[in-house]
């Protein structure tokens, strides 16, 4: 696959097969893994995006191809990269300082 995938940018993704509460179906899914992995290695870390969600704190709301959606952080996974469909853009810097913030306060904190 020819695509360079990079942090913080949007791809659209099948995320089927999934089990029990996973967000399933394809849908655009933010890269969380850092670059050197997404350019050495088979897999990404993503975390789905939706439209249909309410404020959790593992939640990050964005506007994002003119839609008002979220980040979803409790679902984050490692994915092969054979999921991806294509990139949709970016995130804002805002969006991703947010991003960051509560993946430290969930992972580190």
């Amino acid at each position: 696959m020819g695509v360079v995938i990079n942090q913080y940018n949007v791809y659209l993704m099948n995320l089927d097969p999934t089990v029990g509460h996973e967000i399933k179906k394809t849908r655009p899914c933010l890269v969380i893994s850092p670059n050197e992995m997404n350019h050495n290695i088979d897999t990404i870390i993503i975390a789905p995006m939706t439209t249909k969600s309410h404020a959790y704190p593992t939640r990050v709301p964005l506007k994002f191809g003119g839609k008002n959606g979220w980040i979803v952080l409790d679902q984050i996974r490692t994915v092969d990269k054979i999921r991806l469909i294509n990139q949709l853009g970016k995130i804002t810097k805002k969006e991703t300082i947010e991003v960051k913030r509560v993946l430290k306060e969930m992972l580190v904190d």
